[in-house]
């Protein structure tokens, strides 16, 4: 394997958050090297405890730099790799949207999904409380950023929000995790269409040890 191969160092298993990283590792058309890791038993080694003491994946190593939190991998990768054209530049007014929408889906989205499929979502009263707020309202919400999407957020231009908040959308429709919205599953079918997310998508599928 190259020299060049070795500069993106992508720690994973395809059952986790890990395929958001592998789409926007696919979209940015860079070199990498994948290291499977497996639940329980390599994710929780004293070399991966090192690498993230987490023991959990996603992760990537970039020129000796340890990024983990696939949102946070997104957003670096676009940045560190800005020929790809995956974020706007730091003084391009389109930067807050952005971030904002990138973060949006990290934050109050994770984990008002999270909250509710373990059946702990905030009762009203202390709805302050929690950054979501309540799940309709953030769903409410990203209802209204998929639904402004011409076709993508950033309006022709795709970005790494695409690729994290466009996962959120895709998981949700997946799992029924979120309700049924024509938005999404417009937004949804957008995003299935892009060859990089069909190549991602195929990699890790054939990574799934198959069922006995």
């Amino acid at each position: 394997m190259s020299a060049a191969a070795e500069d993106i160092i992508f720690h994973t298993n395809p059952m986790s958050r890990g395929r958001i990283v592998r789409w926007m590792l696919e979209e940015l058309g860079q070199p990498y090297r994948t290291e499977v890791m497996v639940y329980g038993e390599s994710m929780k080694s004293p070399a991966y405890l090192a690498v993230n003491p987490m023991g959990k994946v996603p992760a990537i190593v970039h020129r000796g730099v340890v990024v983990t939190e696939a949102a946070a991998i997104c957003a670096y990768l676009a940045d560190a790799f800005p020929s790809a054209g995956l974020a706007p530049a730091l003084d391009d007014p389109q930067r807050g949207s952005y971030l904002r929408w990138l973060f949006f889906a990290a934050g109050p989205v994770e984990a008002a999904v999270s909250a509710k499929a373990m059946g702990l979502l905030a009762p009203p009263e202390k709805a302050g409380m929690v950054g979501y707020g309540s799940f309709e309202q953030t769903v409410d919400t990203l209802e209204t950023v998929a639904a402004s999407a011409s076709p993508w957020l950033l309006g022709e231009r795709f970005s790494a929000a695409d690729v994290y908040v466009g996962s959120q959308v895709l998981w949700g429709q997946m799992f029924k995790s979120m309700p049924e919205r024509d938005a999404f599953a417009a937004y949804g079918e957008r995003l299935r269409s892009r060859p990089a997310w069909q190549r991602a998508a195929a990699l890790d599928d054939a990574l799934i040890p198959p069922r006995a």
